[in-house]
């Protein structure tokens, strides 16, 4: 076993060509952790706002290795570890937020943050699903109640967290509309399941809320996006129904939930991480994420791949907006 691997760091907040390759010291598990040799990470906003500085509570130390989701093989286990060998095929979220994430050769984290990989799926492309799988799963089974019939919005369908919003959302057995500000986001949408599509740039909501919920209302609005998104969502949902949402720092005006009796529900799957603490939820929602994904119900759609020294312009493609689903990158 090597004692130094190659990592790309930031060392200072910046633009993308922040990134600088480094040789470190492959990093040694704790009494509770695993080493994951790393195959695959994937970009999700949280990684460039934490390289931009956007939001420094979550920044690990620097000289700091980025990005959260992970999929690999284990390596090496702590010696209070009993749910993984070395051999064993994983993904997870074990960092990058609080902690050194993915963007190495190998990468440590707590045992409770990972979870077998999905079998029916490259080992690789189950790195795009952490952060998204779990966001839009805790969105629609942790913070709404989803029943079959239900007519379910969801914002932004074609971005990470969106395009597996409208695949769990069809599983629970919804009648899903979906949004999208072009023409071929409204049909990737289509094509991951949704029964119906807006162009959210060109329609008032009172029409798709006429058109698609009886005129009554969504009885669920999925909000992956924030901003004006979930001023939106507060018209388009029903009285007593529910808005869910990972907006952070917008300012809004509440008064809807009163006026109507709406639940708002707000997620952060990287807590756990940040915390160090509940981490074991990590690692069983995406054993019922990867589940679902052998099952059929959930595919990860990976528009665009790099090598882990492309970093940077993986970055500037995420940032630019310029894709569907997740951006991916891998070690080989």
């Amino acid at each position: 076993m090597t004692s130094e691997m190659t990592a790309y760091v930031v060392e200072e907040y910046g633009d993308p060509d922040v990134f600088t390759e480094r040789t470190v010291a492959v990093p040694e598990p704790g009494p509770e952790e695993v080493r994951v040799e790393v195959r695959a990470t994937s970009l999700n906003p949280v990684d460039y706002k934490i390289r931009r500085g956007d939001i420094p509570d979550f920044t690990p130390e620097f000289p700091a290795v980025l990005h959260c989701d992970v999929s690999g093989v284990v390596d090496a286990v702590g010696e209070n570890v009993d749910r993984f060998d070395v051999g064993d095929e994983v993904y997870g979220m074990p960092g990058g937020a609080g902690r050194d994430g993915a963007l190495a050769d190998y990468v440590v984290g707590h045992a409770g943050t990972f979870a077998p990989a999905p079998e029916t799926l490259p080992l690789a492309d189950a790195a795009a699903l952490p952060v998204v799988a779990l966001t839009a799963w805790e969105m629609l089974a942790d913070k709404a109640t989803v029943d079959v019939g239900d007519d379910v919005l969801v914002y932004g369908a074609s971005g990470g967290v969106g395009h597996v919003g409208v695949q769990l959302a069809r599983w629970f057995g919804a009648d899903v509309t979906a949004t999208g500000s072009t023409e071929a986001k409204r049909a990737f949408a289509a094509d991951l399941g949704a029964d119906h599509t807006v162009d959210y740039t060109a329609t008032e909501v009172e029409s798709y809320v006429d058109e698609h919920a009886d005129g009554a209302g969504f009885d669920v609005v999925f909000d992956p996006v924030g901003d004006d998104h979930l001023q939106t969502a507060f018209d388009a949902v029903r009285p007593f129904g529910t808005v869910v949402t990972t907006e952070s720092s917008s300012t809004q005006d509440v008064s809807a939930l009163h006026a109507n009796s709406l639940e708002l529900g707000v997620v952060l799957v990287i807590l756990p991480v940040l915390l160090g603490e509940r981490q074991e939820r990590v690692g069983d929602e995406l054993a019922d994420i990867a589940a679902l994904v052998d099952d059929g119900a959930v595919e990860p759609h990976v528009d665009e791949r790099f090598a882990f020294d492309e970093v940077a312009d993986a970055h500037r493609l995420g940032e630019d907006g310029d894709f569907v689903g997740k951006i991916l990158l891998e070690t080989e």
